[in-house]
């Protein structure tokens, strides 16, 4: 597509939508994450929104401000349905089977939720009982994400896990024999990490018959020990051939490569964070939470208070909303690309406009110049990341970049690695 094809009228609806509202002919499908603050221990590596508990959580209360919340929260969703629900954390097995119960029924009393809802929970290995993943299930969840990182002692120990290898076996077993589709996270690039180390944790997960991996690169965090106190960690190259590796023995066990860290056996890809690739909405409660929510007429992000003492109070008495604003139309094409073009396969050309309001035509140049350089691959339908743009994603998602973006703009909009799912989404 040439420059030329911007000068239409396209074009001129282009500069209507960078100075007026946004115009949605439908809104998106829309999710809800709920997010748990609490863990055993803060990881070295952790930059959300986790904090240490002191004996017993006091998930009562917790569970109150989360109805609170999701009550105060009802008049920006009314009459929409819920296809998927996400509890995320932190650590959300430290809540009792009976907590969970509780929340997904007034969730479900509250919210118009999808009979077959996939509804997601993550879990510790470190605080791994049967009974208590049979308790979940019986509450209603049906798809279980188990934080494994390593199958070695050595790798847990130095990213200062709180389980060993042994606990990540069982919790995983288990896991498998009660819920219908499990997800098992593991990360790579580990201190003192080999490739052959790194395929030995895929494949094990194989082995133990894990239907979803996640693999996610080991990243220094601004704001966590890690990055204060870097341990030795592989060189790029090393974790190059880690990822291919990791990639090529997931793909010869039959699992789809469906996303930048995900890997999944037929009908067992991760609806809920499909809806956040595919710029859907999502409801974000909880301390720290993030959410999206979409109107015909604007697209508004909004946060949570972080603090978990904060949240409860501010909750119950009516607002928990720590910072919310509207997307400016200039930065949605980014916000799209963030999150679409982490997905293997791409996405429908049709499918910018529909999230965003905006024509392809916005992003032409964009899309032409990252084809240009091997980016990028497109035809009229769909387009997709090529296999070095997603090797350099970042390369590739830094050419969407609004001119003079707000500090905001530039984070990311998503949060999808090691298990916990989002305080950030």
């Amino acid at each position: 597509m040439s420059p030329s094809a911007l000068e239409t009228p396209a074009s001129r609806e282009i500069a209507l939508h960078a100075t007026g509202a946004v115009r949605l002919a439908e809104l998106p499908p829309l999710a809800l994450y709920v997010h748990v603050p609490w863990c055993v221990r803060k990881c070295p590596y952790c930059d959300f929104n986790s904090h240490e508990v002191r004996g017993e959580p006091p998930e009562g209360e917790y569970v109150d401000a989360l109805v609170a919340d999701l009550e105060s929260s009802l008049p920006a969703v009314w009459g929409r349905r819920t296809r998927t629900v996400f509890i995320g954390g932190g650590t959300p097995s430290l809540l009792t089977p009976a907590a969970i119960d509780r929340l997904l029924t007034a969730v479900r009393t509250r919210l118009p939720v999808d009979p077959d809802a996939e509804v997601t929970m993550e879990a510790n290995p470190g605080t791994f009982e049967a009974a208590r993943f049979r308790g979940y299930r019986d509450a209603g969840v049906n798809r279980l994400s188990v934080g494994v990182q390593s199958f070695s002692d050595a790798k847990l120990a130095a990213i200062g896990r709180v389980h060993g290898a042994d606990e990540a076996r069982r919790a995983l077993a288990a896991a498998l024999g009660i819920f219908p589709t499990v997800n098992a996270d593991l990360m790579y690039a580990l201190p003192g990490q080999s490739p052959e180390e790194a395929l030995a944790d895929a494949r094990e997960a194989v082995a133990l018959g894990a239907p979803h991996v996640s693999a996610y690169h080991l990243t220094l965090e601004p704001g966590t020990r890690f990055h204060r106190d870097p341990p030795a960690l592989p060189g790029e190259d090393a974790a190059a051939d880690m990822q291919d590796a990791i990639e090529a023995a997931l793909g010869e066990a039959g699992y789809e490569h469906y996303e930048t860290s995900a890997f999944a056996r037929p009908g067992h890809r991760a609806r809920h964070n499909l809806n956040y690739w595919t710029f859907g909405d999502y409801l974000g409660l909880g301390a720290g939470a993030h959410g999206k929510i979409s109107f015909p007429d604007r697209i508004v992000r909004a946060s949570r208070i972080r603090s978990p003492r904060g949240y409860m109070s501010a909750a119950l008495a009516g607002d928990a909303v720590d910072e919310s604003h509207e997307v400016a139309p200039g930065e949605l094409a980014f916000e799209f690309m963030l999150n679409a073009l982490r997905l293997v396969e791409g996405f429908p050309a049709a499918l910018f406009t529909q999230r965003t309001g905006l024509p392809i035509t916005a992003v032409a140049r964009e899309l032409e110049r990252a084809e240009r350089d091997g980016l990028l691959e497109r035809d009229p339908v769909v387009v997709r990341p090529s296999a070095k743009g997603r090797r350099f994603l970042n390369d590739l998602l830094e050419r969407f970049l609004p001119a003079a973006a707000p500090p905001r703009s530039r984070a990311p909009s998503l949060r999808i690695y090691p298990a916990d799912t989002s305080s950030r989404p």
